[in-house]
């Protein structure tokens, strides 16, 4: 796949407490944010934006890390582990993202929120989705104390690292953050839909039975074997919705993109 040039989305910035980003955004109705994972708006994370647009929502891609449109596997095996590096390494060193401490919300969370607010008003309808994946599959969950986000997609969220029993029972949420989700999933019947292949480690089974212990059934969590991730995919199976997706009727990754356009249309769109 080649690089995206993204010229079907308009470049705008936003600010909110003095920190200024760059935001890619297209389509009509309802915004769904769509936060891209490590290395940044791959292609397909675009790809996947276009897909919120095609059901009637406008998708907003904020840029956290990375270079937008970039195809992070067009320069070689060499040339995608450098690139991934590049990303990878700033964004686990900024203070903006918290990578390795358990019940604690990333800061850039703040931002996002503010982000989901700001074009809740500009868009309208009833409220905003949003889709976290991997790096960022956690901050969907942490933004859902705003009451305007209605529609929170995690998709094999990875942070805190799970490298020990307590991070694999643990996600970049707050106790706070994830007591407010809690009372919204009991008082406005908020539902959050998780993503994961059972066999990846960095979206551990524990993290999805903690959240399972902390919303009950207000957690939907879809889980896909291995075998059923894109073959042609360079990684061991891990993102749903992007490179292990096979886009095809009746494959179990396509079925789990379709339930997540789903949950933005009933939520967000008019019946």
């Amino acid at each position: 796949m080649a690089d995206d040039s993204l010229a079907d989305f308009e470049m705008k910035d936003f600010t909110h407490d003095g920190r200024t980003r760059t935001v890619y955004r297209a389509g009509t109705g309802p915004a769904v944010i769509v936060i891209a994972e490590l290395p940044g708006i791959t292609p397909k994370v675009a790809t996947f934006a276009r897909r919120v647009i095609d059901i009637g929502c406008t998708a907003v891609m904020p840029h956290l890390f990375g270079v937008p449109g970039k195809d992070p596997l067009a320069a070689g095996r060499l040339g995608t582990l450098r690139y991934g590096l590049s990303s990878a390494v700033p964004a686990c060193v900024s203070r903006e993202f918290t990578v390795w401490a358990t019940s604690r919300t990333s800061p850039v969370v703040s931002w996002l929120r503010a982000l989901a607010a700001d074009e809740h008003a500009r868009c309208g309808g009833p409220g905003v989705g949003v889709i976290g994946m991997c790096f960022t599959g956690g901050f969907a969950l942490a933004m859902a104390t705003h009451p305007s986000l209605i529609a929170p997609v995690l998709a094999e969220p990875s942070l805190p690292f799970p490298f020990t029993k307590a991070r694999k029972r643990a996600i970049d949420c707050s106790a706070a953050d994830l007591d407010v989700v809690r009372g919204r999933c009991a008082a406005e019947g908020l539902q959050v839909l998780g993503l994961r292949f059972r066999g990846d480690s960095l979206s551990p089974a524990e993290r999805f039975q903690f959240l399972r212990e902390q919303l009950g059934d207000a957690f939907v969590a879809i889980e896909l074997d291995d075998s059923s991730a894109n073959p042609e995919a360079r990684m061991k199976p891990h993102s749903v919705v992007t490179e292990h997706l096979i886009d095809e009727p009746g494959q179990p990754t396509r079925a789990a993109l379709d339930r997540v356009l789903e949950l933005f249309r009933t939520r967000l769109l008019p019946a």
